[in-house]
């Protein structure tokens, strides 16, 4: 199946509290942080059968996700997005679209956001 003809699953909105950031106050209290994720893959399989193990488990996907971020201490959303899109790029998926949020993050802003995209390598 050809990458435009995929299908997706989207995480919209979650929320996870961790450290991150430059500054020294970042580095001592917790912040929120807002993740998407969209998940590119073939779901016809899943969708003729209505059986999880014929898609993509995306509440383990959460779960690992949020594990992996609460523990975390990274400087940069940048690569905290990385991060992530290497969890998700150890399913069944063809390409993951990664966007972090961190809210507060500049003044007179409601927030400073990365999206990055990464490809299953062949």
């Amino acid at each position: 199946m050809t990458e435009d003809r995929l299908d997706r699953i989207h995480i919209r909105d979650l929320a996870v509290e961790c450290i991150v950031g430059v500054n020294p106050e970042e580095r001592v209290k917790k912040q929120l942080v807002v993740i998407n994720l969209t998940l590119h893959a073939d779901l016809a399989r899943a969708c003729r059968s209505d059986t999880l193990a014929d898609t993509i488990d995306y509440k383990a996907l959460k779960v690992a996700v949020m594990k992996e971020i609460e523990r975390s201490q990274f400087q940069l959303i940048e690569s905290m997005a990385e991060r992530i899109a290497e969890i998700a790029l150890g399913l069944p998926v063809a390409r993951v679209d990664v966007s972090v949020d961190k809210p507060g993050a500049l003044r007179f802003a409601r927030s400073v956001a990365v999206e990055i995209t990464r490809h299953k390598k062949a």
